[in-house]
């Protein structure tokens, strides 16, 4: 079984808060949960987080929207370039996590120790 990780990264690439989701969930469903309580004045996000009811909560916060388009979007929306190219600092806040053998492997058993090495990774990472 595998298991995705979606992160939310402050604009330093440090690691804010992240969820767990099945291998086999869509990105866009672990969203709501990870932004929920959380202040901030963008999402930079990749194609698989293009969906309607995830700019409409962000044009609603009043965030901006910085997620590439699916390219089946049939009315394309504008996005930064600028912007979008701060996209490399989740890359390589997954690139240093994903060093630690446990958590690229999947080694634990449980949720609960995933998410503990993951918090004990994250906090290593950001020590560096």
């Amino acid at each position: 079984m595998t298991t995705k990780i979606l992160a939310l990264t402050d604009a330093l690439g440090n690691l804010v808060r992240f969820v767990l989701l099945p291998g086999q969930r869509f990105d866009t469903v672990g969203v709501p949960p990870l932004i929920d309580g959380v202040c901030f004045g963008g999402l930079i996000a990749d194609k698989a987080f293009d969906s309607n009811s995830i700019i409409l909560e962000l044009t609603e916060r009043g965030s901006k929207a910085v997620i590439a388009q699916h390219p089946r979007r049939a009315s394309p929306l504008q996005i930064d370039d600028d912007l979008y190219k701060w996209r490399h600092l989740i890359e390589n806040f997954f690139g240093k996590l994903k060093e630690f053998k446990r958590i690229a492997m999947r080694a634990d058993k449980t949720d609960q120790s995933f998410e503990a090495a993951i918090h004990l990774a994250a906090a290593v990472i950001h020590s560096r």
